[in-house]
């Protein structure tokens, strides 16, 4: 799925056309997911004007010389400021995700906007949206998440949201506040077929989990480790498949997100190769870690500190994420970033977390770790293209998101938003330097190979020498068009 954009020459300008330029990008090797070349950039009001073999005439230079240009990452599944139930409290709030995200060489991101039960969808994104304006260093737009699919949601609110630009929404087969019934699941994408938005897709079977669940805390199953036991790889197969099957009676396509392993990974696969419009998303914990991190130090609570959904696997199921990741089996690369702190009463150590893993706050940071690991264990070790790294991690988000093509490439005309890499920059990834609120990483002391240097958002310099420069509040709330795959 690579980017409509023209070639290197047709992007050669004359000298008069670049005069009163903001700011010039010189020396890079650009990239984008279908072509590489050394050219500068210039940048004026936040866009592209220029790429050429050389620019004069800006207020500001950037020499990027042995460095590459990369569109800016969009993070497409991240979670902020959301209420996570009695007594837990999210760990990033708009400003401080957005600054994670803008040092971790991102220039977007899309969080949800979750209907609470009993509520209106309107009224949820509203409020949400509040949390947001004036608070982000970067870009954001929002998906919804339908957790009571009533009439009034699916006749009128849900419809009247997507015209306004909420493109897409999610859906959970799982959690108590969260699941709906496979008849709620239909109807939600038969309103996404009729509206031409998007459906993402929690794949995990909540009547099996409840089951596991229960029958592990009655045999004194309770560490952290035991949330892996009680989600196998058998409980997200079954519902991908349902999912799949859902989406292939009403016609509609959908986007399977953070798949973690072979069974669910090969679900998605058969769909693929039936001709159905099935898509999927997979993110760094699922090639860099394993159940075994959710031990902790002998069965203990520090094991709470890698507890997501669907949980990490095994190293076989790394290599599984990996075919599909070379095979095209997955669009996108997001990190699900679900920030909680571990040493907090209302994070990963509420009170009832030591009573059973059932208590754990679920899920992980890694806004800001997403492309340094990818780069590093995919590019860096040579399992993918630079080309690949780009479509994985901006293009297809843009294009899948209805954001392209003012985002995710680099051509005359789209938002001035680049990272330029160090390809060869060599460090691990350490707490002590990250933006995020959480108070640990899951990768500390992970090696990395190849870290972005410099953030630029629309025209902006955000993120440079390791400190974020940027303004909060100058990263604006954008609507959405249509899905590339609808």
């Amino acid at each position: 799925m690579g980017p409509d954009i023209p070639d290197k020459a047709s992007h050669q300008v004359t000298e008069t056309q670049v005069t009163q330029l903001d700011l010039a990008i010189r020396g890079g090797t650009i990239v984008t997911a279908s072509d590489e070349f050394r050219a500068d950039i210039g940048i004026r009001d936040g866009r592209i004007v220029s790429i050429a073999d050389h620019l004069e005439g800006a207020a500001r230079e950037i020499d990027a010389t042995g460095l590459l240009a990369l569109p800016g990452g969009i993070d497409s599944h991240v979670h902020i400021s959301q209420a996570s139930g009695p007594d837990v409290v999210m760990a990033d709030d708009f400003a401080s995700a957005t600054r994670a995200a803008a040092a971790g060489g991102n220039t977007m991101v899309l969080p949800f906007a979750l209907q609470e039960k009993g509520t209106s969808l309107r009224t949820c994104v509203e409020n949400y949206r509040k949390l947001a304006e004036g608070e982000c260093y970067i870009d954001t737009a929002f998906h919804l998440i339908i957790s009571d699919p009533t009439a009034v949601v699916l006749g009128q609110e849900l419809p009247a949201l997507v015209k306004d630009g909420y493109t897409s929404f999610k859906v959970f087969m799982t959690y108590d506040d969260l699941v709906l019934s496979d008849e709620q699941l239909l109807e939600v994408f038969d309103v996404a077929r009729r509206e031409e938005a998007l459906v993402m897709v929690h794949c995990e079977g909540y009547d099996a989990i409840r089951f596991l669940t229960s029958k592990l805390e009655r045999e004194g199953h309770i560490a952290p480790h035991f949330h892996g036991v009680s989600r196998p790889q058998a409980v997200e197969r079954e519902a991908t498949h349902r999912a799949i099957s859902h989406a292939e009676v009403i016609g509609v396509p959908i986007m399977i997100v953070h798949v973690s392993g072979r069974e669910a990974m090969e679900q998605v696969r058969w769909a693929q190769q039936r001709g159905l419009p099935v898509h999927a998303e997979t993110c760094p914990q699922y090639i860099t870690l394993t159940a075994d991190d959710m031990k902790g130090l002998n069965m203990d609570i520090t094991g709470a500190k890698y507890v997501c959904s669907p949980p990490p696997r095994d190293a076989e199921s790394q290599q599984a994420i990996w075919e599909g990741i070379t095979s095209g089996v997955f669009q996108t690369f997001s990190s699900d970033h679900c920030p909680f702190r571990y040493d907090d009463p209302k994070g990963k150590l509420t009170p009832n977390s030591r009573t059973s893993f059932r208590w754990v706050p679920n899920g992980i940071p890694g806004v800001e770790t997403r492309l340094p690991i990818l780069f590093s264990e995919g590019v860096s070790k040579g399992r993918i293209s630079l080309q690949k790294f780009v479509e994985l991690t901006a293009t297809n988000h843009a294009r899948i998101y209805g954001l392209y093509p003012r985002k995710g490439s680099i051509g005359v005309g789209f938002d001035a938003d680049i990272v330029l890499w160090d390809p060869k920059l060599k460090k691990p990834i350490q707490q002590a330097d990250l933006h995020h609120g959480a108070d640990y990483t899951p990768w500390e002391g992970f090696d990395v190979t190849g870290w972005p240097v410099t953030t630029v958002a629309r025209g902006r310099v955000v993120y440079e020498h390791g400190k974020i420069v940027g303004d909060k509040g100058a990263g604006e709330v954008l609507s959405r068009g249509k899905s590339s795959l609808v």
